[in-house]
């Protein structure tokens, strides 16, 4: 039997636009009747987009009352993933990969790259609003290592010289290549593809075509 006695959510002045709250639903509505709870993960990542990166409270309190759950629950969802950042976080949030065959290849430098480049230590915002430098675990690009992720995309093969190259050109509003910056294509060895050498490269991806 499900206890609903839990106090109720104060989701304060946070609301899902009318966009969002479309979505939400389509979120919710995948999941079977009473277990709507499974959606939690999805609707903080929503809540997160929507709060300009980050979870304030009254937003981890408003997806505890839409889906019926006790805000206590929903807290620790969102202190348990690294994904979800608890408090404000610049326009690019950077977060360079750590683990093993990102620090083999160079990851410490691309983090000093980063905090040289930026005047700021990790976890800290740039005075401008726009960099936050984390270190995070596996992005699971380790053919590419050294890499990091810039909000939702990669950036990979890099070097620190490299990095600051991309930090600049994000500060000036210009575009960035996503994927490899070496020209490589896609996770193919260095010096290019052995097999299926007819295949393009993907528009985008900073690769010749093979």
């Amino acid at each position: 039997m499900r206890v609903t006695s839990h106090p109720r959510a104060e989701a304060g002045d946070f609301a899902f636009t009318a966009e969002n709250q479309t979505r939400a639903k389509t979120l919710i509505d995948r999941y079977p009747a009473g277990r709507q709870a499974s959606a939690v993960i999805a609707l903080l990542d929503l809540a997160q987009r929507q709060s300009g990166g980050w979870l304030p409270k009254e937003a981890i309190e408003y997806v505890a009352e839409m889906l019926d759950m006790a805000p206590i629950r929903v807290h620790e969802v969102s202190t348990f993933y690294t994904m979800f950042n608890l408090r404000p976080v610049g326009k690019h949030l950077i977060q360079v990969c750590r683990t093993t065959p990102c620090w083999l290849r160079g990851a410490a430098d691309l983090t000093r790259a980063c905090q040289d480049k930026l005047g700021v230590g990790l976890h800290e915002n740039t005075d401008d609003g726009l960099f936050t430098v984390v270190e995070v675990e596996c992005l699971g690009a380790c053919a590419n290592a050294p890499m990091v992720q810039i909000n939702d995309q990669y950036y990979e093969d890099l070097t620190p010289e490299r990095m600051a190259e991309i930090i600049d050109d994000l500060k000036a509003g210009r575009d960035v290549p996503i994927g490899p910056q070496t020209g490589r294509q896609c996770s193919a060895p260095p010096d290019g593809p052995k097999t299926l050498t007819d295949v393009p490269a993907r528009a985008g991806n900073g690769a010749d075509k093979a």
